[in-house]
C-alpha cells in the first residue's frame, strides 16, 4: 500500500481548515478523508521512534482534526468541536505550533460551552507558541470569552489589536468586527457597533463567508432593540431569521441575543416567545454557556409578565447551571429573580422573616459584582416587604442607607417618600414621590413606541402605587386625579408637568379648568381597591368643574366580571350555543338575559356610585379612562352608557368641550378643532377628508363593507389589501377603514396583526409610519383588545395607531359576525358622513342595530393632538 506523503496531507488538512469558514459541510468531508489517509500512513510507517514519518502523519492528523472541529462548530455541534480539538491537541503533541493552534480554536468553544475562564487559560497556554498572524487570531477568540464574562472593554481592546493585522484573513477579520460590534452594543456605543457589523457583513460576503455575514445581520436586531428602535429590531429579525436556516445553534444564539435586548427594553412577551424557541435548540447543540443565560432571561421575562412561580422555578435552574460553570458574577442576578418572585406572591409575615436575610445578602452580592443599581432596587424591595410584616427597624435601616447613598434618583426619592410617610409627613412624602417620577422622565424613559415606554416604566410602578396610596390618603379627588395623570403622562411619553403649587391639594385652592358638556371618569386601583374620579361641568361657580372621588368596590371582582361579559358577548355574537341542550331560540334568549344581568351588575358597580352626584352626572359625551383589565370591557354596553357618545382613552387629555382647549391633568397635549370625517357634499379629492377602504381576505362581507364605505363618502376609494398598499395608505388617508381578520396577542402586543392578502400587517410595522390617519376603523375581531401592563399604556393594534398619532380608532373588543359588522358599519358611516363625531356615530349605530362589541378609542370628537 502506497501512502500519501505527510506534507501533502498536511496541505490538504490546512485547506480543509480554510474551507470550514465558507463550506463547513464540504470541509468536514475533506477533513475525514485526510484523517483516513493519515491514519493509514501511521499504520504503514509505524508509530515508534524508528518511524521518522510517523510524527509527520501526526501533524496531518492534528490539523485535520482541527478542520473537522471548526466545521462542526460552524454547523452548531459544539460538543463534537470540543472533542475533536482535544484529539487534535493529543495527535499534535510533537508539534507545539499545531497544539497551540488547536488550543486557540478551543478558546471560543470552551467559552461557548460554559467555561469562559477555562477558555482564557487555554489562550495563555497557546500564546507562547503562536507566530505570524495567529496571535491576532487568538485575540479574536479571546474576545468571545471576555464578552461572556462581561469584560466588554477588554474584548474591544483585543479586537482593536487584531483587526488591523488580519487584512489577508477575511474570516478572522470579519469575526473580529463581529465580536467587537457585540461588545460595543453592551457598552451602548450603538453607532460604532452598527458600523462594525455592517463592515463585517461586507467583508464576509465578498469572501464567500455567507454564514458569518448572516451572523452580523443577525446581531442588528439586538443592536436596534438595545437602542430602543423596536420597529427596526423586528424588521431586521425577520430578515436575519430567514437567512439562518440550516444553522440551528447560530439561529438559537441570535434569538437569545435578541431576546436579551427585548428584556432590557422591558418587552417580556416578545422576549419569552423567542426564548421558548431558542432554549431547546441551545440544549440540543450543547451550547452550555448560552443555556443558563437564556434561562435567566426567560425567568426575568416571566417575572416582568407577572408569572412569579414560573419565574422562580426557571431562575433556580439557571442559578444551578451558573454555579456549575463557576460564573459567580451572574449568579446573584438569578438569585434576585428567585427572591423577587417569592416576595411577589405575596408572602406571610413568617415567610418575609425567612426571606429578608437572603434578600439583603443578595443585594450585597450585587454590589460586590458591580451592579449597584440592582442592589439598591433590591434593598428598597426588602424595605417594602419588611414594613407590613412589622420589621420597621430593618426597613428604616435600608431606607436610611438608600436615602443617604449615591443611589439612582428614583430609588432615592422612593426611599425618602417612605421615610417621610413613616414620620407622618404626608405632604413631604407626596413631594418625594412626585420627584421620583419626574426623575424617571428626566432620564429619558420614553421611547418611540408605546410598548417600550410601558415596560420601561415598570421599575417605577411600585413608586406609582405608593404615590397613589398617598394621594388616596388625602381624600381629595383633585390630588388623586393629579397623581394618576402624572403617571399616565410618563407612560404615554408626554412631559410630566411641574408640581402643583403649595396648597393645591385641596379643592378650594385649585383653579378649576373650564369645561363644556361631557363627563370624564378616570379609574385607579390601589391593591384590590377600585376607585373612580368623576369630572364634569358644574361646581360652585358658573362654568366651573366639579370633581368627586368614589370607592367602586373590588378591582378583582370587576375584572372577573369583565371576562364573563366578554365571554358571554362572544357566545351571543357568534351564536355559540353548541353545548345547550334546548332549542337555539331558548338558549339565545337565556344567554342574552344572563348577559344583560351581568352588564347591569357591573354597570352598577362602576357607575352607580356617581348617581348621587346628580341625574346629569353622565350627561353628554363620556370619556372613560380605565385601569388594568377594564381596558378590555365593552363600555358602551353598560346600561348607563348605552346609545351615548362614549370613548375609552389611555389618559384624560382628550376630555374637553368641542372646539375648546383641553383639560390638563398631567397630560399637556393640545387638540385641534372637531373634524368632519365625511359628507356627501364634500370630496376627498377637492380638499375634503381622504377616505380609503381595504377589504382583507377570508371575510365573506369584506368587499361589500369596503364598497359601502366608498359609496357613503364622496371621493372615497378602495385600495388593495397588501402590506405595502396599506402602509402607503397610512401616509395619505384621513379616514382608513379596514375590513380584515385581526388577531390580538396579549402576551406580545407588538405581534398583534391584521391579515392582508400577502401576509400579516404587524403592530410593530405601524411604528415605521411617519403619519397615520385621524380616524381608523378596524372592522376586525379583537382588533381593539389592549393588554395594559401599566395604566396609561395603549397597546395592541388600536393602541399603536393612537400612539402614532391617530385621533380616534373604532375597533372591536370581541368577535362580531361578518354580516352584523356590515350592518353596524353601514349605519356608522352614514352618521359619520352627516358630520357627527366618531363617538356619536358609533353610539347611534349601536343603538339602531343592537350590534355590540365595538368601542371608540381615543378622542370622542376625533381631534388629533397638535
Amino acid at each position: 500500500m502506497i501512502s500519501v506523503p505527510p506534507a501533502v496531507l498536511v496541505a490538504r488538512a490546512e485547506a480543509a481548515v480554510r474551507l470550514s469558514g465558507t463550506d463547513p459541510r464540504l470541509a468536514l468531508v475533506r477533513a475525514r478523508a485526510v484523517l483516513t489517509e493519515a491514519g493509514a500512513g501511521v499504520e504503514t510507517v509505524g508509530t515508534g521512534p524508528a518511524g521518522p514519518d510517523a510524527g509527520a502523519y501526526g501533524e496531518a492528523l492534528s490539523v485535520a482534526l482541527r478542520a473537522a472541529a471548526l466545521a462542526a462548530r460552524e454547523l452548531g455541534d459544539l460538543r463534537l468541536a470540543d472533542e475533536r480539538l482535544r484529539e487534535a491537541i493529543e495527535a499534535g503533541r510533537r508539534f507545539p505550533a499545531r497544539v497551540a493552534q488547536a488550543r486557540m480554536s478551543l478558546v471560543a468553544v470552551r467559552a461557548l460551552l460554559g467555561d469562559p475562564e477555562g477558555g482564557l487559560r487555554l489562550a495563555d497556554l497557546a500564546e507562547r507558541h503562536l507566530t505570524g498572524t495567529d496571535p491576532a487570531r487568538l485575540d479574536v477568540q479571546r474576545s468571545v470569552a471576555l464578552t461572556l464574562l462581561g469584560r466588554y472593554r477588554e474584548a474591544v481592546c483585543h479586537c482593536d489589536r487584531a483587526i488591523g493585522r488580519l487584512g489577508d484573513d477575511p474570516w478572522f477579520q470579519s469575526g473580529g468586527l463581529l465580536n467587537r460590534g457585540v461588545a460595543l452594543t453592551y457598552l451602548e456605543e450603538y453607532g460604532a457597533a452598527e458600523t462594525d457589523l455592517a463592515e463585517c457583513a461586507r467583508i464576509a460576503r465578498s469572501a464567500g463567508l455567507d454564514h458569518v455575514a448572516m451572523l452580523a445581520e443577525g446581531n442588528l436586531p439586538f443592536v436596534a432593540a438595545r437602542r430602543g428602535d423596536i420597529a427596526a429590531a423586528f424588521a431586521r429579525y425577520e430578515v436575519a431569521e430567514a437567512g439562518m436556516t440550516g444553522y440551528p445553534e447560530r439561529l438559537a444564539a441570535m434569538r437569545a441575543d435578541f431576546a436579551e435586548a427585548l428584556v432590557a427594553a422591558h418587552l417580556p412577551g416578545e422576549a419569552r416567545a423567542l426564548l421558548e424557541q431558542a432554549l431547546p435548540d441551545l440544549v440540543a447543540c450543547g451550547a452550555r454557556a448560552a443555556i443558563p443565560d437564556a434561562r435567566l432571561l426567560l425567568a426575568q421575562a416571566q417575572l416582568l409578565a407577572g408569572e412569579a412561580e414560573q419565574a422562580a422555578a426557571t431562575a433556580l435552574t439557571a442559578l444551578a447551571e451558573l454555579r456549575a460553570q463557576g460564573r459567580a458574577a451572574a449568579a446573584p442576578l438569578a438569585t434576585e429573580v428567585v427572591l423577587r418572585a417569592r416576595l411577589a406572591r405575596p408572602p406571610t409575615d413568617a415567610e418575609v422573616a425567612a426571606l429578608l436575610p437572603g434578600v439583603l445578602a443578595c443585594a450585597a452580592d450585587l454590589d460586590v459584582h458591580g451592579r449597584p443599581g440592582a442592589a439598591a432596587a433590591l434593598r428598597l424591595t426588602a424595605a417594602r416587604a419588611a414594613l407590613p410584616a412589622g420589621y420597621r427597624a430593618v426597613a428604616r435601616a435600608q431606607l436610611d442607607l438608600l436615602a443617604g447613598a449615591a443611589t439612582p434618583p428614583m430609588v432615592r426619592q422612593h426611599a425618602l417618600a417612605m421615610l417621610r410617610r413613616l414620620d407622618g409627613d404626608l405632604t413631604g412624602a407626596l413631594e418625594s414621590a412626585r420627584a421620583g417620577v419626574e426623575s424617571l422622565a428626566a432620564a429619558g424613559s420614553a421611547g418611540r413606541d408605546a410598548e417600550l415606554r410601558a415596560y420601561a416604566v415598570r421599575p417605577a410602578e411600585d413608586l406609582a402605587a405608593f404615590g397613589l396610596d398617598l394621594a388616596l390618603a388625602t381624600g381629595d379627588a383633585w390630588t388623586v386625579l393629579d397623581w394618576a395623570e402624572r403617571w399616565r403622562a410618563l407612560v404615554r411619553g408626554r412631559p410630566v408637568p411641574p408640581p402643583s403649587r403649595p396648597g393645591a391639594s385641596s379643592p378650594g385652592s385649585r383653579e378649576a379648568p373650564k369645561s363644556g358638556p361631557g363627563t370624564l371618569i378616570e379609574l385607579v386601583r390601589n391593591g384590590d381597591e377600585l376607585w373612580g374620579v368623576l369630572v364634569a361641568p358644574g361646581g360652585a361657580r358658573a362654568g366651573g368643574v366639579r370633581c368627586v372621588l368614589r370607592p367602586l368596590g373590588s378591582y378583582r371582582s370587576a375584572a372577573e366580571a369583565t371576562v364573563r361579559v366578554r365571554y358571554g358577548l362572544r357566545r351571543r355574537n357568534l351564536r355559540d350555543l353548541a353545548h345547550c341542550g334546548e332549542g337555539s331560540g331558548h338558549c339565545e334568549g337565556t344567554a342574552s338575559e344572563a348577559m344583560d344581568g351581568e352588564l347591569a351588575t357591573l354597570g352598577e358597580q362602576l357607575l352607580g356610585p356617581f348617581a348621587s352626584d346628580g341625574a346629569d352626572a353622565l350627561d353628554g359625551p363620556t370619556v372613560i379612562v380605565p385601569t388594568g383589565a377594564l381596558c378590555t370591557l365593552p363600555w358602551p354596553l353598560l346600561p348607563a352608557l348605552a346609545g351615548r357618545p362614549v370613548s375609552v382613552a389611555p389618559d384624560a387629555a382628550s376630555w374637553s368641550p368641542p372646539g375648546g382647549s383641553p383639560t390638563r391633568y398631567g397630560s399637556p397635549t393640545r387638540y385641534g378643532s372637531p373634524t368632519r370625517y365625511g359628507s356627501p357634499t364634500r370630496s376627498g379629492r377637492a380638499g375634503g377628508p381622504v377616505v380609503l377602504a381595504v377589504a382583507g381576505p377570508g371575510l365573506r362581507h369584506a368587499r361589500d363593507e369596503a364598497d359601502m364605505v366608498v359609496m357613503t363618502h364622496a371621493g372615497a376609494e378602495r385600495i388593495g389589501a397588501t402590506r405595502r398598499e396599506v402602509l402607503t395608505a397610512l401616509e395619505r388617508a384621513d379616514v382608513l377603514h379596514v375590513a380584515a381578520h385581526g388577531m390580538s396577542s396579549p402576551r406580545s402586543p407588538m405581534l398583534s396583526r391584521l391579515t392582508l392578502d400577502d401576509g400579516p400587517l404587524m403592530a410593530y410595522d405601524l411604528l415605521r409610519a411617519d403619519r397615520v390617519p385621524r380616524l381608523v376603523v378596524l372592522s376586525a375581531c379583537d382588533a381593539g383588545m389592549a393588554h395594559a401592563p401599566v395604566d396609561g399604556a395603549a397597546l395592541g393594534l388600536a393602541g399603536t395607531f393612537l400612539d402614532r398619532g391617530a385621533a380616534c380608532v373604532i375597533a372591536g373588543v370581541v368577535p362580531v359576525r361578518d354580516d352584523e359588522a356590515l350592518t353596524l358599519m353601514t349605519v356608522f358611516h352614514a352618521v359619520l358622513a352627516e358630520g357627527r363625531s366618531p363617538a356619536e356615530a358609533l353610539g347611534a349605530a349601536s343603538a339602531k342595530t343592537a350590534v355590540g362589541g365595538f368601542v371608540c378609542f381615543g378622542d370622542p370628537y376625533g381631534r388629533r393632538p397638535v
